[in-house]
């Protein structure tokens, strides 16, 4: 590196050259040299040791040389060896190198991969090499079997890139409960998968949603997904399409009952607070009207909550009005009419929290109810309508069915539809109850199924919006 007194010296000839050469000309501008286009290329291979794709595999340490200086990264989830070893490698790099030790004994007359995934990468930018693979073999030649397919998150129609696919030599139902697999891969972000290097026979094939890093389905709460037979893997091998599910929902964690403690003990704020549905002053006029309180009520008297017209008279009776299971939802059932004024007034002595706090003053809130020309008018034709599935149709905002209305024909329209973008999808709900439900490996039951529709569908004010959707 140059010295400080160096560089003095040098920008000081440069700038005497430029006042000897200022007459009839220009100085031109000095300027750092840049550093050139930025290394967007993953480190290259220059060597293995053994070579890839050795035959009569007997070593426990392979070596591999880089074009770079490397780094690993996340070895014990980026690294799968098939087949799935009982000890994992030991991977270590330094400069340029990476190296394996081999922990497990080998099965003879076998060939064996390693994929890395997106763990090595070169120091300076971090470029990855995705899903660098080493192949060996024990025997005399190396496997060349595949098996390719897909998995769907079977309540959704959507893919999960975390799911891993195991196949199991041991085709006991049980095998996939209490052992590890004979093969894993992974799915890319469109639910892919494929399997390389196997032998031809017969195998179980399942997804797996593993946590815990255990490799078997040893809690109904892991997405899952299983293949009704056996799969023959050949040179013909047909693509397997899984469909994951949970059989059981994960536990809600329990609240954290220190936490909230303390940050009542910090609130000086102890009012009882409400919001409505018509937080804007509109109401929609296709659902009831909801008070939610900030806190679980212990008192609640309906005849205390009324809703009137704009000269004060009540519209509906107190049965109309009802509290939920949490005891802070407050539901106004109504038969709206469109465009028109509205007043809600709830007494201050309606409601008390547990706390015995009521409300400061009684309010009297306005607001009107949304017009028909609000909302838009959809029209959806189904392509291939099967009514012996019992297609159930669902529109989705946020990964939430906000809309599900069961088909009896190919046709739906509504002429009342709130606007936004939409997710369609259509449920076959093989039961005939109305909601998804999942499968059962126990009951070697699969899950129903959801079909979803990539293109967003956008549903105007005052507009005709129709759909057209192919089964």
């Amino acid at each position: 590196m140059r010295s400080v007194k160096s560089i003095f010296y040098f920008l000081l000839f440069t700038s005497f050259i430029c006042i000897l050469t200022t007459i009839g000309s220009g100085c031109a501008q000095i300027g750092a040299p840049t550093g050139g286009p930025k290394d967007t290329l993953a480190p290259v291979l220059v060597h293995a040791d053994p070579q890839i794709r050795t035959l009569h595999f007997s070593n426990n340490k392979i070596v591999f040389t880089f074009d770079e200086y490397v780094d690993v990264q996340d070895v014990e989830n980026n690294l799968l060896v098939s087949p799935f070893p009982k000890k994992n490698p030991t991977v270590n790099n330094k400069l340029k190198t990476v190296t394996v030790l081999l922990r497990d004994s080998l099965l003879p007359n076998t060939t064996y991969s390693l994929n890395f995934g997106n763990a090595i990468k070169d120091i300076d930018e971090g470029n990855i090499i995705k899903n660098f693979t080493y192949v060996f073999s024990t025997g005399n030649i190396i496997d060349s079997e595949q098996v390719q397919g897909n998995v769907v998150l079977a309540a959704s129609g959507l893919h999960d890139s975390t799911l891993l696919i195991l196949l199991y030599k041991n085709l006991a139902d049980s095998a996939v409960q209490t052992t590890k697999p004979n093969y894993i891969t992974r799915v890319d972000r469109k639910g892919n998968f494929t399997f390389k290097y196997l032998p031809p026979g017969d195998y179980n094939i399942y997804a797996l949603k593993d946590d815990d890093g255990s490799k078997t389905y040893d809690a109904k709460t892991k997405l899952f997904a299983f293949a009704d037979q056996p799969i023959h893997v050949s040179d013909s091998t047909s693509p397997v399409n899984l469909y994951a599910y949970a059989e059981e929902e994960k536990p809600a964690k329990p609240a954290d009952n220190t936490t909230a403690t303390v940050k009542k003990a910090k609130s000086k704020d102890n009012r009882l607070k409400f919001t409505t549905s018509f937080g804007a002053g509109s109401q929609d006029i296709l659902t009831d009207l909801f008070i939610t309180f900030d806190k679980p009520l212990k008192y609640f008297d309906s005849t205390k909550i009324v809703l009137t017209d704009t000269n004060y008279n009540p519209i509906i009776p107190a049965k109309n009005i009802t509290i939920d299971s949490t005891r802070k939802n407050i539901t106004v059932h109504v038969n709206w009419t469109e465009s028109t004024d509205y007043r809600l007034i709830i007494n201050k002595t309606a409601v008390t929290d547990s706390d015995s706090v009521s409300l400061r003053r009684t309010d009297t809130l306005a607001f009107k109810t949304k017009a028909e020309s609000d909302y838009g008018s959809i029209l959806i034709r189904i392509l291939n309508f099967d009514k012996s599935k019992h297609p159930v149709l669902e529109f989705v905002q946020d990964f939430k069915i906000v809309k599900s209305i069961p088909l009896t024909t190919a046709e739906w329209s509504d002429h009342l539809f709130v606007p936004g973008d939409y997710y369609i999808r259509i449920l076959y709900d093989d039961n005939n109850n109305g909601i998804w439900d999942p499968g059962s490996y126990t009951e070697k039951r699969q899950p129903e199924k959801v079909i979803l529709f990539d293109k967003k569908l956008t549903i105007k004010a005052d507009w005709d919006n129709e759909r057209e959707i192919e089964l």
